[in-house]
């Protein structure tokens, strides 16, 4: 049975991956003001700064639920899938054009704020909805709402990088792809969002075996004279009824 100590060691987790996050986005950002071609409003117009930075809130707001012994409401827990599938993806997207770059003799470096942004807290956040306690089932239908945002941000981003002659990324820029390779790859990457989430629900919605073993074994019995789960503080009995999908 989950205990009140794993919820508290992983709210807790959530809160210092918070700050880790804040950090490595003030150290970019001072980073960037050295280059010549710096503009404030292109830097936060890249989607790994726009998904990090919702990434805050959500591990702030997951952080503290959980650290009280409480699951994800299930609005936010729709919320919480999406925004881990965006800083996912960024990780994933991020990775190809590292390794294209290699591919191609150009040398890309990046700082290690860079490097927390990309890759640290995508692999974080991937670990945390898998080992983490409290799990939430996400609808099916939550599928579709991923796809909303990066949809806004593309049409917003090329039709601002004609105003002023700048892309965030390689595949977004006709003068880089021709118009194939832009449906081609922005396609792909739709289609790794949908995937990466389809993926995030699944493992919300399977029911740990411990749980279920201790549900229909171990019930105790509840004021009214029925049973109930065991639950190991405020908030934490509910969570086992909140495991069962719907």
């Amino acid at each position: 049975m989950q205990s009140t100590a794993s919820f508290r060691v992983f709210g807790s987790l959530r809160l210092a991956a918070a700050v880790v996050a804040v950090l490595a986005l003030v150290a970019n950002f001072q980073y960037v003001l050295g280059f010549s071609t710096f503009a404030t409003a292109n830097y936060f117009s890249y989607f790994t700064q726009q998904s990090a930075m919702a990434n805050v809130v959500v591990l702030v707001v997951s952080g503290l639920l959980t650290i009280r012994g409480r699951s994800d409401p299930r609005w936010f827990a729709a919320v919480h899938a999406v925004v881990t599938t965006y800083v996912v993806v960024s990780g994933v997207v991020f990775a190809v054009i590292v390794s294209q770059s290699a591919s191609h003799h150009y040398s890309l470096a990046f700082p290690t704020s860079s490097q927390v942004l990309h890759f640290w807290l995508s692999g974080y956040v991937l670990l945390d909805w898998l080992l983490a306690p409290g799990r939430t089932p996400v609808r099916w239908r939550t599928l579709w709402l991923v796809l909303i945002y990066p949809v806004v941000w593309g049409v917003f981003t090329v039709v601002r990088g004609r105003q002023v002659r700048w892309y965030p990324y390689f595949f977004l820029d006709p003068a880089q792809v021709s118009p194939q390779q832009f449906e081609l790859y922005n396609g792909i990457v739709l289609a790794i969002f949908l995937a990466v989430l389809t993926a995030l629900i699944g493992l919300s919605r399977a029911r740990p075996s411990h749980l279920l073993r201790h549900r229909t074994a171990s019930p105790t019995a509840s004021p009214g004279g029925g049973t109930q789960p065991e639950g190991v503080g405020a908030g934490v009995g509910d969570e086992v009824a909140g495991i069962r999908s719907k």
